[in-house]
């Protein structure tokens, strides 16, 4: 960790008060960066206006601010995730170039890779496909941030990232059931259903899809070696190279939440993309990034969190 970087380096952290956010800035700040977190109360960053007010006298822009959600949401919002996304990708790296800000960090998604690519996927293989329907629009509004990227590096020597995270867990995940990604969603379920002495809990799909899942703070790492180290427009994954099934998964939570009923599969329900794992190797090669938390553990520090947080203790 090179501390010399941040030391009063004037930092942008769009979406710094959500979930991932809420962990990246602590650890900039003690690193020595001023950070600045625009409140999406206070600025809309679909407004081009307000995307060049925030990035004013910034040196560095960290771009986490996105419309996000699991699979029903997605279904029942494409349009607002196209949007949303898109707009404010673009206004944000506009606004960034035209205010001299020396770097622009985006974070895409591992939702932007085709619906059926080789396992683990390569950063290669992008564009060799469409993206799984349930979440293709927020998926390709966020790919465009790469597009974006690697255009403006090549007009006007803009030196801007695109880092490809899988999907994300940890303490202060978005537990609401309207928006919550695989992870929270079914926690929550798990000690809703011990809680209540239920005989069993309902569960989408068959349990057959697969997920590699990255611990917050790993990504968080990420954040900041590329920061430091990574300055090419080649998109990079980011994730824990841990796969998964959707099955196993359920059961492991069940087991840490000591939930003994039965688990019912509702096939009618969507799966998603079949599987999803990530190639890390260029993350290592490129900036030494190497996630290190194991996913049981991380997994443990969740439920933990939540189960404090919500005082069902």
């Amino acid at each position: 960790m090179d501390n010399s970087f941040w030391e009063n380096r004037r930092v942008l952290v769009t979406g710094g008060a959500g979930f991932l956010g809420s962990h990246l800035v602590p650890k900039l700040k003690k690193l020595g960066a001023k950070v600045f977190i625009p409140l999406s109360k206070d600025y809309d960053l679909r407004d081009k206006k307000n995307c060049r007010k925030v990035v004013s006298g910034m040196e560095l822009v960290i771009h986490l601010a996105a419309k996000v959600g699991g699979i029903g949401f997605n279904r029942e919002h494409p349009g607002e995730m196209f949007y949303d996304n898109i707009v404010m990708g673009a206004h944000l790296m506009e606004e960034a170039r035209l205010a001299g800000v020396a770097k622009f960090i985006a974070l895409g998604t591992v939702c932007a890779y085709p619906k059926f690519t080789p396992v683990p996927f390569k950063e290669k293989d992008l564009w060799e496909g469409f993206p799984e329907e349930t979440n293709a629009p927020y998926g390709l509004a966020k790919k465009m941030l790469l597009v974006q990227s690697q255009a403006y590096r090549e007009q006007y020597d803009f030196n801007s990232i695109y880092l490809i995270p899988v999907n994300m867990y940890g303490p202060g995940d978005n537990f609401d059931p309207a928006s919550s990604h695989v992870i929270p969603a079914l926690i929550k379920k798990a000690v809703e259903a011990k809680l209540k002495g239920n005989s069993q809990m309902i569960v989408w799909g068959s349990g057959r899809a697969t997920r590699e899942f990255l611990y917050v703070d790993d990504c968080v790492q990420a954040i900041i070696l590329s920061a430091q180290k990574y300055n090419k427009s080649d998109p990079i994954n980011i994730g824990s190279h841990f796969e998964i099934s959707i099955k196993s998964l359920v059961e492991m939570i069940c087991d840490i939440v000591c939930f003994k009923g039965k688990i019912v599969w509702d096939k009618e329900k969507p799966d998603g993309q079949p599987r999803r794992k990530l190639d890390t190797s260029k993350a290592y090669k490129e900036f030494g990034f190497k996630a290190k938390t194991p996913f049981k553990e991380g997994l443990k520090k969740t439920i933990e969190w939540y189960i404090v947080s919500r005082h069902l203790d």
